[in-house]
C-alpha cells in the first residue's frame, strides 16, 4: 500500500456523506470511487469531496472493487442491502468497513460473520459509539475497577425521530430490521463491551405511540418502535437495560449511560461530555460526588453528527488498513449486537422474555 489508503464508498446518502466528511480529515485519506444508484446521492458525495478528491462513479460494487483503484471499502448503502452488497466483494484483496447494522436478520448476519472469519484483510463492523471521547472514557474507567463489581448498566436515549432517508427506507422495519435493531444495536454492542460478557436473555417493551402515526407510503403506515424499554440478563450475572425514547428532542443530553458496581456508580452525560463519579458513602454520610469533563476535538466535532466517534473510529479503521492496528469491532461482535436486536424485536411484538439460544436457531 502507498503513502494512501484509497477508498470507496458504497452508499452515498447522508450516512456516506458523513463518512465522507470525515475521512476528508483523516491523514493519508483519498476517496478515488463511489457507488450509489441515486443520482442525486453520488451529487451529495461529489460535493462533499469537492475541492479533497475527484472519485470516479461505478455501477456496481464488484466493479467499484475490480476496478483496482481503491484499498478499503466503506458500505454505507441501506440495512437490507448489505449482504447482497457484500456477497460479490467479500473475498475481494479489500479492506471492508460495514455499517451497522451489519444485516437486518440474524441469518445474514450469520453469513457475513462467517464469511469474514477467513478473510486477509481487515472486515470492520461500524459500531462508531464505542470510539465517543466520553463513552471511551467511562468504559475504560468500569473496566478499570472503579465502581467495583459491575452489577448493573443502564443506556438512556432520548433523541429526535428518525430522519428522512432516500426513498424513506428507515419506514419500515422490514428495511431496517425494526428499531431495536437498526437503531439500538450501538447500544446492545456497548452493553456487551461493558459488560465483557454474551446476552443470555431479553426483555423489551415498546411500541411506535407518537412518531410516524400520520405518514403514508404507498398506503402503508410505518412499523417503527419509537420508545421501548429493554431489559437484558448476561452470563456473567450483570443486568443491563435501555431506556429510548424517539420523541425527546428536547433533552440536555441524548445519551447517559450508568455503572453501578458494588463500590460506586459512575455517569457518563453525553453530548455534555461530563462523568459523574459517586462513590458509596454509607447511610446519612455526606456525598463525595466529583465530576470530570471529556473534551472532543473540534476537527472531529465538525466532521459529523455522532459527537466526533465517526472521526474517531476512521483512525482506528486506517490503521487496521495499514496494517499498524487492530480490527476493533468484529463482524462477529456486528452479528451479537444483530442478535439481541432481534430479540428484542420479538419481544416486543410479542410481549414475552426472548432468549438468545431461541433467537440463534432463526
Amino acid at each position: 500500500m502507498g503513502s494512501k489508503v484509497r477508498y470507496g464508498m458504497i452508499g452515498t446518502g447522508m450516512m456516506g456523506v458523513e463518512h465522507i466528511q470525515n475521512l476528508k480529515v483523516t491523514p493519508g485519506a483519498e476517496l478515488t470511487a463511489i457507488c450509489d444508484p441515486t443520482p442525486t446521492s453520488l451529487d451529495w458525495a461529489r460535493t462533499a469531496s469537492d475541492g479533497w478528491s475527484s472519485p470516479k462513479a461505478y455501477d456496481s460494487p464488484r466493479a467499484l472493487v475490480d476496478s483496482g483503484e481503491v484499498d478499503a471499502v466503506i458500505i454505507a448503502s441501506p440495512n437490507f442491502t448489505h449482504r447482497a452488497v457484500l456477497e460479490p466483494i467479500i473475498d475481494a484483496p479489500v479492506h471492508i468497513l460495514c455499517e451497522k447494522p451489519l444485516a437486518t436478520t440474524v441469518a445474514d448476519a450469520r453469513w457475513i460473520a462467517d464469511r469474514a472469519k477467513g478473510r486477509e484483510h481487515a472486515f470492520w463492523t461500524a459500531m462508531e459509539y464505542r470510539f465517543m471521547p466520553p463513552a471511551a472514557k467511562f468504559i475504560e474507567q468500569v473496566h478499570g475497577g472503579r465502581v467495583g463489581r459491575l452489577q448493573m448498566l443502564s443506556i438512556r436515549e432520548h433523541r429526535f425521530p428518525f430522519l428522512v432517508k432516500v426513498g424513506d427506507w428507515n419506514r419500515f422495519a422490514r428495511n431496517t430490521g425494526g428499531t431495536m435493531v437498526e437503531k439500538c444495536c450501538h447500544f446492545f454492542d456497548l452493553m456487551r463491551l461493558i459488560v465483557r460478557s454474551e446476552a443470555v436473555r431479553v426483555y423489551c417493551s415498546g411500541a411506535m405511540d407518537v412518531n410516524h402515526l400520520d405518514e403514508r407510503y404507498g398506503g402503508e403506515t410505518p412499523d417503527i418502535i419509537d420508545n421501548s424499554y429493554t431489559i437484558v440478563d448476561f452470563e456473567n450475572g450483570v443486568r443491563a437495560m435501555l431506556d429510548l425514547s424517539m420523541f425527546a428532542d428536547g433533552a440536555e443530553n441524548q445519551e447517559e449511560i450508568t455503572a453501578v458496581g458494588d463500590k460506586a456508580r459512575l455517569d457518563v452525560l453525553i453530548p455534555e461530555g461530563s462523568l459523574v463519579f459517586s462513590p458509596r458513602v454509607g447511610f446519612m454520610n455526606p456525598k463525595q460526588v466529583t465530576r470530570e469533563h471529556v473534551p472532543v476535538d473540534e476537527t472531529a466535532l465538525a466532521a459529523g453528527q455522532h459527537h466526533g466517534s465517526t472521526y474517531y473510529q476512521h483512525q482506528y479503521f486506517n490503521a487496521a488498513a495499514r496494517g499498524e492496528g487492530p480490527v476493533i469491532v468484529t463482524a462477529e461482535d456486528g452479528l451479537r449486537a444483530v442478535e439481541i436486536g432481534a430479540a428484542a424485536e420479538l419481544s416486543a411484538r410479542e410481549k414475552r422474555v426472548v432468549t438468545l439460544e431461541e433467537v440463534r436457531a432463526l
